[in-house]
């Protein structure tokens, strides 16, 4: 799987991450994929649901201690 682009908001507090998220993923042409890596503990909902309400498919959620990695692809 090759990620087209990696956004680290980490550090960042709530709402920033989901917000800057959705600009990122209208950027997207189709078929690629973008890495969010965030700490923000509401992202772990706010994202992938955001992502998912918009049409874009959410291939991966991972968490690692309080850093949440999401990987999600423009169809």
């Amino acid at each position: 799987m090759n990620i087209t682009y990696t956004l680290n908001l980490q550090g960042e507090a709530c709402p920033y991450p989901a917000m800057a998220t959705i600009d990122a993923l209208a950027e997207l042409k189709n078929g690629e994929i973008l890495e969010v890596l965030c700490d923000c503990p509401q992202s772990i909902n706010s994202i992938p649901d955001d992502a998912k309400n918009r049409g874009f498919e959410v291939l991966e959620i991972n968490q690692d201690g309080p850093v949440l990695r999401f990987l999600i692809k423009k169809p």
